[in-house]
């Protein structure tokens, strides 16, 4: 049988597995051994004499995954990024960001909302978990908006938008496992997060301020805090700027060479937000949460990656990203047609599958396309269809589906924000949180419309960083 018939059947039990309810990292990774099998002894002519040399081949490959995959510097970014955010949750940090942006921002219609809009992107510029974003601001700003006669529908739906800004706004965990994946540089993927993310918030506040001022009680502004109070309210949120600034500086120094890797700036930040945490008063108790929150969120990542490489593997001994890449470029419609097409399959795909397992199941086959559709990986800018060389094209596609991740968060039925955000809050059904983020689609989808339309707003730092 033909390599590329395999990979189709294999890929298609995958997406049946899925379906069912199988976690995506087991389903990929039994996907990925069964079809290893089913080649190697395709190859021996289906003899059963060779069937457990198949296996043995096959097990051996798929056992070579976990370790030469995983053992990368740049995925050691992931744990020092999350344990940044539970040491400021724990920390109260969070709450000194929130309680800043509330003293400044809360006047405006939907002042509140619009506080956490921003409190969020703080915080997501120190925490690249959005699950863990959208749980620690429901703790903090949903009872805030309820006490202040905000509708609680509309506040469960902003904390459950808001969340998603951290799979964009750096450090994400997302973008490094994208970087890998397709073999780009981490630093210059999270440098191309900042401008779409703060983009991003900025789209969510004036979608917030246009309902509060249609529907004046959905979220009424919030006045009487004195300048005094402002400016007292900025030094307790300076430690979760100074750990952004210095992640900035690590990644792109906009003065002169960067001052490390990207992996050194999120552990170093990690060890400021520590001292921080341990000045502000933070025990034994705290401390052995935020480790043990960090460890489970990173087994659950790895876990998805060590099961989702296999499966990749498969793809490449099945050559099916090929010839998926030459089945795309020889349909005859406009390249950016087909771009939209690919991420309008992103939405739908992401209805019922987590973001993560989504995005490494699917960009072995279609990350080689889109290039394709470039003109390869190695082109030029003016040689290109999109107007850009291959690396900046890498940088863009990763962007938009990155934020075509974050759509895909608070997407009934799988949109994992808003079961997180209803688990927290007892008085809040799934139903109840979905209904209020409704107004974030059309956010995301004007979001997602002018990255497509207008590239530079992600590639403006890359470009400036390479020179």
């Amino acid at each position: 049988m033909d390599p590329i018939d395999i990979g189709i059947y294999v890929s298609l039990g995958l997406l049946v597995m899925v379906v069912l309810g199988m976690r995506v990292a087991f389903a990929a990774a039994l996907a990925g051994l069964i079809g290893l099998i089913w080649i190697f002894w395709d190859k021996r002519d289906y003899d059963w004499a060779q069937l457990g040399w198949a296996i043995t081949v096959a097990t051996k490959t798929a056992g070579q995954v976990p370790h030469s995959k995983v053992a990368s510097q740049a995925l050691s970014l992931i744990p020092t990024f999350i344990l940044i955010g539970y040491l400021a949750y724990y920390a109260g940090l969070t709450r000194a960001l929130f309680e800043a942006a509330k003293r400044w921002i809360a006047w405006v219609p939907g002042g509140l909302a619009v506080s956490t809009v921003f409190a969020t992107a703080g915080f997501a510029a120190v925490s690249g978990a959005s699950v863990a974003t959208s749980a620690v601001f429901a703790r903090i700003a949903i009872p805030e908006m309820v006490e202040n006669n905000y509708n609680k529908k509309f506040a469960a739906g902003v904390v459950a938008a808001a969340g998603t800004l951290a799979s964009l706004i750096p450090p994400s965990a997302i973008l490094v496992i994208y970087a890998i994946i397709v073999e780009q540089d981490v630093g210059k993927l999270l440098l191309a997060g900042f401008i779409p993310g703060a983009f991003s918030a900025l789209i969510y506040t004036l979608i917030i301020i246009g309902i509060a001022v249609v529907f004046k009680s959905v979220g009424p502004p919030i006045t009487g805090f004195t300048w005094r109070q402002r400016f007292a309210s900025l030094p307790p949120a300076l430690p979760i700027v100074a750990v952004v600034v210095i992640i900035i500086f690590f990644v792109y120094n906009p003065f002169g060479d960067a001052w490390g890797t990207p992996t050194e700036g999120g552990a170093i930040g990690a060890f400021i937000v520590f001292l921080m945490a341990v000045w502000r008063g933070m025990r034994w108790p705290e401390l052995k949460s935020a480790l043990l929150e960090t460890a489970k969120l990173t087994v659950m990542i790895f876990t998805i990656i060590w099961g989702v490489l296999i499966y990749v593997r498969f793809l490449g001994f099945a050559d099916l990203p090929g010839a998926f890449s030459d089945w795309i470029t020889s349909l005859e419609m406009s390249p950016m047609l087909i771009l939209i097409c690919i991420l309008l399959a992103y939405a739908v795909l992401g209805m019922f599958m987590d973001a993560i397992g989504m995005l490494l199941l699917t960009l072995p086959v279609v990350y080689p396309a889109v290039m394709a559709l470039n003109g390869g990986e190695t082109v030029t800018a003016e040689a290109s269809t999109f107007g850009m060389s291959g690396t900046m094209c890498a940088i863009w596609f990763g962007i938009l589906v990155v934020k075509m991740a974050e759509f895909c968060l608070i997407t009934p039925p799988i949109g994992l924000n808003c079961f997180v955000v209803a688990g927290v809050r007892d008085d809040l059904s799934v139903q109840d949180v979905f209904k209020g983020v409704t107004p974030f689609f059309i956010a995301d989808g004007i979001t997602i419309a002018l990255l497509v339309a207008f590239p530079m707003i992600v590639l403006w730092l890359p470009m400036m960083a390479a020179g």
